[in-house]
């Protein structure tokens, strides 16, 4: 049989995960409402979804409690899917995250990602002060992952507590389910609850396309996905000029530097920048970060991610963009609308 060539692949889809920075200079009330413009930005732009992070005890990122954030977003914005870039499973209990994120959906019925993770998005002192019982196992993550999935479901299983207790309010429609991952755990996590995986290339640039693969390969269908679903998160800086979008991204990775040697300071504005003044050694973890940022003018941007795309064989780029001024981040996200040609009433029908 000859393959038949007729059908156009699907085009990408563009999405953002926002981490409500907190740059030098400016307020963690000032990001949160950085946050809210871009919800509403990215909605009217044609953006698939906005997803906002939780992190604890740091001065950089103002994004603590996705949820709450996310009621305020639903609030401002008419179609966009909005979710948890993700929700730290591991310090909560899963009939309360369940809860939370149903009534969210009751809210906005249809526009809510339940996004999972099981990192701590914070220090072991700080993340056993949110739970003091927690011990980083897999298997407790994996125990609370089914009893999440079975509250979201409302299944009844003798003999436990999904026999008797379930999660209100109850709605006819759920949340939609992804596990979050820069190491590829989550994957066969996801693939073994058939939920949707997101893999944070921003965060591991390595082994993100075998990790995808993996999961796509061991996946089982569910009641909510009947075949596998993933996306590829990365750093982004668009920009009208090259040396523009250089300068950006060279922030960025320093700030990524500064963090790993132990610095935790508020991102600088590009005027006090010198990358060039770093040291050999550091200059080549500054080129380590840049390949967990893809930089340059919308149509350089624009080949990069498709070849992103391609790599991990996904149709959807989760784009995040830090920089210390806000107008450059809005810029970024226009920049990479046009480029792409996003269509809200396409997205709408889609």
């Amino acid at each position: 049989m000859n393959p038949d060539f007729s059908t156009s692949p699907a085009p990408l889809r563009l999405s953002v995960l926002d981490q409500s920075p907190v740059p030098l200079g400016r307020t963690p009330r000032e990001a949160l409402l950085h946050t809210i413009e871009l919800a509403r930005l990215a909605d009217n732009l044609g953006y698939t979804r906005f997803w906002v992070s939780e992190h604890h005890n740091t001065n950089t990122l103002a994004g603590s409690a996705p949820e709450v954030l996310l009621a305020r977003l639903g609030a401002e914005t008419r179609r966009i899917r909005l979710g948890s870039g993700g929700v730290m499973l591991p310090h909560y209990a899963a009939l309360k995250v369940a809860e939370n994120f149903r009534l969210l959906e009751t809210l906005y019925p249809g526009r809510i990602d339940l996004g999972i993770g099981r990192a701590p998005g914070t220090d072991r002192i700080t993340a056993h002060a949110l739970n003091p019982h927690n011990q980083f196992r897999d298997e407790d993550f994996a125990e609370q992952l089914m009893d999440l999935r079975a509250f979201l479901r409302d299944d009844v299983v003798a003999d436990t507590i999904h026999a008797k207790v379930k999660a209100a309010p109850f709605a006819d429609t759920v949340p939609e389910m992804w596990l979050l991952s820069s190491s590829g755990q989550s994957g066969l996590f996801a693939a073994h609850v058939g939920a949707a995986f997101s893999f944070a290339h921003f965060i591991n640039p390595n082994g993100g396309p075998k990790m995808v693969q993996l999961y796509k390969e061991r996946f089982r269908p569910s009641p909510e996905l009947a075949a596998p679903q993933a996306n590829v998160a990365i750093f982004v800086a668009c920009a009208d000029t090259e040396s523009h979008a250089r300068a950006l991204a060279d922030n960025l990775a320093l700030q990524m530097l500064k963090l790993e040697t132990g610095q935790f300071t508020p991102m600088e504005p590009l005027s006090q920048v010198n990358v060039g003044a770093l040291s050999p050694d550091l200059q080549t973890r500054l080129a380590y970060h840049h390949t967990r940022i893809v930089s340059g003018t919308p149509d350089k941007v624009k080949a990069e991610l498709i070849a992103l795309a391609d790599s991990y064989g996904v149709d959807e780029v989760v784009a995040v963009s830090i920089m210390h001024d806000y107008d450059d981040r809005l810029r970024s996200y226009q920049l990479l609308a046009e480029a792409f040609a996003l269509n809200p009433v396409q997205q709408m029908l889609a």
